[in-house]
């Protein structure tokens, strides 16, 4: 058979594209879930540092060695897991436009569907009472930390008919994306700060204006988000086309920042009215046995999706985002047939796993088509040659 050498050319040239596409794909799915990892750790950092003594004591109850911060996107990651798949609507809130402020409070207060409204109440209520288990106490805490973040960002206040500007298609600086996903990572990546620089930049609200955030209402909280929402969809709706240039940054970011701030200070006085002295810790005896591990072969992982398992195969390199990193088990990406995630205090272990062979124990999740396992406690990694 004859084929000419720019043929063959052309064709390792589309396969390559693809390769770039999948992965580009592949980091933009994470980044993209409510306010990414970025913006919700930042919020749970700010939030830290605004705790009471008390609450910072129950909190650490409930989390042993993690911390707000690293528990931020929990309620994202286990979205996809049998258990969880019900949350998913307990993320936003969707509402039409042209509502006042006071049939808005209505529509929210009186809506039978699920929503990030109802799920924070929920989470309180399940904080503040005397009969919830600690699991029940420690995943309310973690779900409650997540949500009070994702209704600071506007578009998860936002319309239905658009899933919250997800099938908005924008052209933001030269690439396709979308309204809300512009607003989830979009903003806070082309401003290049970690989590950490955002809390130490924008956390400088006065003791006044604490007061005064924490002191509005859970409604009033929304509907600031609505209100820019609204404001958001206007904008797009007149523009010519929908290209978000670098002027679209300049005059978002702020409000970005302010959203995070908010969300952290908020989410603080929330915990700390929960954890005061009326609260009531649960038994110390109440904590839930540990699964035994069940070995499995890493070439056989996907078929033991949302089982608590050991999977044992040798590193082939790391990526790093903000807030995690992504380590390829097995094989080299695009091909490595499992992925780990390390999150947290686990964050710190990855340079000593390059090239090594280890075991990781987890739960066995799907992340679009390939099993994954979500780490925050470095004990659950280990060196083959240390078992």
């Amino acid at each position: 058979m004859n084929v000419s050498f720019a043929h063959l050319i052309n064709r390792e040239q589309a396969f390559m594209r693809r390769i770039y596409l999948s992965v580009a794909c592949i980091f933009l799915a994470l980044a993209c879930i409510s306010w990414g990892t970025t913006g919700h750790f930042s919020v749970g950092l700010i939030a830290e540092r605004h705790l009471t003594p008390k609450a910072k004591n129950a909190i650490q109850d409930l989390l042993g060695t993690e911390s707000l911060s690293g528990i931020s996107s929990w309620a994202d990651d286990v979205r996809g897991e049998s258990d969880y798949k019900h949350t998913g609507p307990w993320h936003y809130v969707n509402l039409p436009l042209g509502l006042s402020s006071v049939s808005f409070e209505q529509k929210v207060t009186t809506m039978s569907e699920d929503n990030v409204y109802k799920a924070v109440l929920n989470c309180e209520r399940d904080l503040r009472s005397s009969t919830t288990s600690r699991k029940e106490k420690t995943e309310a805490l973690k779900f409650l930390t997540h949500f009070i973040g994702d209704l600071h960002q506007p578009m998860h206040v936002s319309r239905a008919e658009d899933k919250g500007g997800n099938t908005i298609v924008v052209n933001y600086k030269g690439e396709s994306s979308n309204l809300h996903a512009v607003w989830d990572s979009k903003l806070i990546e082309d401003q290049g700060l970690s989590y950490k620089e955002i809390a130490d930049k924008f956390d400088t609200a006065s003791a006044r204006q604490i007061l005064y955030w924490q002191s509005d209402s859970l409604i009033q909280w929304l509907w600031e988000s609505y209100t820019i929402s609204s404001r958001l969809y206007k904008e797009v709706e007149d523009m010519k086309s929908p290209d978000l240039k670098k002027a679209y940054y300049k005059e978002h970011i702020s409000t970005v920042d302010l959203r995070l701030e908010m969300a952290g200070i908020r989410l603080a006085g929330i915990l700390n009215s929960i954890f005061d002295d009326s609260y009531q810790p649960p038994a110390k005896g109440d904590v839930v046995k540990e699964e035994v591990p069940k070995p499995v072969k890493i070439e056989e992982a996907g078929n033991h999706i949302g089982e608590y398992a050991t999977v044992c195969a040798k590193v082939y390199g790391h990526k790093d985002l903000d807030g995690l990193t992504l380590v390829n088990l097995g094989a080299a990406f695009p091909n490595s047939p499992m992925t780990v995630v390390l999150k947290g205090a686990a964050l710190a272990t990855y340079k000593k796993l390059d090239g090594r062979e280890i075991c990781v124990t987890g739960k066995i999740i799907d992340y679009k088509g390939k099993p994954e396992i979500i780490v925050t406690d470095p004990k659950k990694l280990q060196l083959s040659a240390d078992r």
